[in-house]
């Protein structure tokens, strides 16, 4: 039986086909129907934010912030190369131009000491990302932003619900954007949104995620169309009530993982921060080589079992950036690149599953030390 990196969560259909009911009653299917407002409310309450505005999905979340501040065409931002092509994309649609810092060895998030290095006098943000649901270091990266005037962006798309030393991640920062994609730990399907405490911003997300449309004969501003429709708005109403279980199980399948892969030639995530609240949206493993990931990955592969080289290759070297910033010092972000793969990991997860996979990644591991 084919085993994925994730799969979604969704409710029961008859739970979903109930949260349809009124939308099929009033035939309000997009333009911030009510079904948008109530869960817009209730992710504001969940999340413990001063403001939210939902999007049709978490790239435009990012795109649509970034441009919210009126960036100068031409200015730079700092931002890691080890995330998803979406935050760099996202920069780069919006005529900016990403400044590439590398990464932390421990928990793979923008090294924050290596910041204030790169800022110069066309510097206006920084956009870290919390990857895999380890936050940044939200007060050191602060206190270099306050020093130098930069705005803070986060993405915050594999931290929906955490929090740090009890305070709600998308706190932090002049904005955090979320993924409510079909594969996050909280999905609407396809959506996302942006968290942030100045109201002025709910106003300028509103116009660019709606033709800059404020009544039927008024448009004050030139936007887009990003608007999250009711079906999914739905979705995220009837999941939302069970996040806290799901990441409960996801918790019980991750202490699964250590516990049959600890004291094998390899790294496992470290939880051991106090201060953070965890989703457990992923499992990643790191190994000594690129060429021993990829053994791995491809044994998993012939079992049907798809785990995920997640992020290779770095953003800085996608394909359609090819020989632009391939002279960048990205040691750290480079090696990490090649040699992590996130093993599956989601609530419905079977424990002989887990067992299945730790068997053939230790087999993996075993045959190659004989080898040596």
């Amino acid at each position: 039986m084919r085993i994925n990196v994730t799969r979604p969560s969704m409710p029961s259909l008859e739970e979903y086909t109930n949260a349809l009911e009124p939308v099929f009653e009033t035939r309000w299917l997009t333009n911030m129907g009510p079904v948008h407002q109530k869960l817009e409310k209730a992710l504001r309450e969940y999340l413990d934010v001063p403001y939210i505005s939902l999007m049709v999905n978490g790239h435009m979340a990012l795109e649509m912030t970034i441009q919210a501040f009126e960036f100068p065409e031409g200015s730079e931002i700092i931002t890691t190369p080890f995330t998803f092509i979406s935050t760099t994309h996202a920069i780069v649609r919006n005529g900016l131009k990403p400044v590439f810092c590398d990464i932390k060895l421990d928990d793979y998030t923008i090294d924050e000491e290596k910041i204030e290095q790169l800022i110069t006098e066309k510097t206006v943000a920084i956009v870290p990302v919390h990857v895999y649901g380890n936050a940044c270091n939200v007060d050191r990266i602060q206190e270099i932003a306050d020093r130098h005037g930069l705005k803070v962006i986060y993405d915050a798309c594999h931290a929906f619900g955490e929090k740090v030393r009890g305070r709600g991640i998308g706190n932090y920062g002049d904005a955090s954007v979320f993924s409510f994609h079909a594969t996050k730990v909280f999905n609407t399907i396809e959506g996302g949104a942006t968290t942030f405490s100045d109201p002025l911003l709910y106003d300028k997300l509103y116009n660019l995620k709606n033709f800059g449309i404020r009544g039927e004969e008024l448009v004050v501003d030139v936007g887009a169309n990003a608007k999250m429709n009711e079906f999914c708005a739905a979705m995220g109403l009837c999941n939302l009530p069970h996040v806290e279980e799901n990441i409960k199980l996801r918790r019980e399948r991750t202490e699964w993982y250590i516990n049959a892969l600890r004291g094998e030639n390899l790294k496992l995530p470290d939880y051991r921060k106090k201060e953070y609240s965890r989703n457990y949206g992923y499992f990643p493993v790191q190994f000594e080589t690129e060429k021993i990931r990829n053994e791995i990955y491809k044994k998993l592969k012939e079992h049907e079992i798809y785990a995920r080289k997640y992020f290779y290759p770095l953003t800085s070297d996608a394909g359609c950036f090819q020989g632009k910033y391939d002279a960048l010092s990205l040691e750290r972000a480079r090696k990490i690149s090649a040699s992590i793969l996130v093993l599956p990991l989601y609530p419905e997860l079977k424990r002989e599953e887990v067992e299945e996979i730790c068997a053939i990644v230790k087999e993996v591991l075993s045959k190659r030390e004989s080898r040596d």
